[in-house]
């Protein structure tokens, strides 16, 4: 199964919410289609950004990009419920290195 990684940037929270419900709420919603590998919280430049490694179904190379894609704009989707964000990027793993999509 292909590898992807999400990096999200949070640049701030939405009232009312804690900090861990941002982690939370991007891998519930990459679990209801995709098997979470891990998931962290680093700081890049000073901004907050989660990054998440998950496994796609192995189909055929364009339409696993296209299915990684549709569900790291569902994840940036719920967590814009709980915080405010900044890029996305999509990475697939090929031959021991990280690639954007």
């Amino acid at each position: 199964m292909p590898s992807f990684q999400t990096r999200l940037k949070i640049t701030g929270l939405r009232p009312g919410n804690p900090p861990e419900a941002v982690m939370t709420a991007a891998v519930e919603a990459l679990e209801t289609r995709h098997h979470v590998e891990s998931n962290q919280l680093d700081i890049a430049g000073g901004v907050p950004q989660l990054n998440l490694r998950f496994l796609v179904e192995a189909t055929e190379y364009n339409g696993e990009n296209s299915q990684a894609r549709s569900s790291a704009s569902m994840m940036r989707d719920a967590v814009e419920r709980v915080a405010v964000t900044g890029s996305l990027q999509v990475l697939r793993r090929n031959r021991g290195r990280w690639a954007p999509i």
